[in-house]
């Protein structure tokens, strides 16, 4: 777990919250989404339903999505097991895309 933190965390810093996002990491973190985030944030981010609405999520703040998304927070369980750190940076890349934001 804790080498699996650092991995995050070094690609935290050297991806930024203002790297570009490809098309194929987004349909990539749409698809990590609609699996594993929808049934709680809603199908494209619509609805959440009393958790966070990622649409408002704010796009300077990468590194706490990350922490949310691996450590968990509040009722959402720790995904740091599960997903690896690219798919994290891909869950990324669609919650801040265009895409996402427009639930399109």
């Amino acid at each position: 777990m804790l080498a699996r933190l650092a991995s995050i965390a070094a690609l935290v810093i050297a991806c930024g919250p203002a790297a570009a996002q490809t098309p194929e990491q987004v349909k990539t973190g749409a698809d990590i989404y609609e699996r594993n985030c929808s049934p709680c944030h809603g199908a494209r981010m619509l609805d959440p339903q009393g958790a966070a609405d990622l649409k408002k999520f704010p796009h300077d703040q990468r590194e706490r999505f990350v922490n949310s998304v691996t450590r968990g927070k509040n009722q959402m369980p720790p995904w740091g097991d599960l997903l690896k750190p690219e798919e994290v940076a891909a869950l990324w890349a669609y919650v801040v895309s265009a895409e996402g934001i427009s639930g399109h």
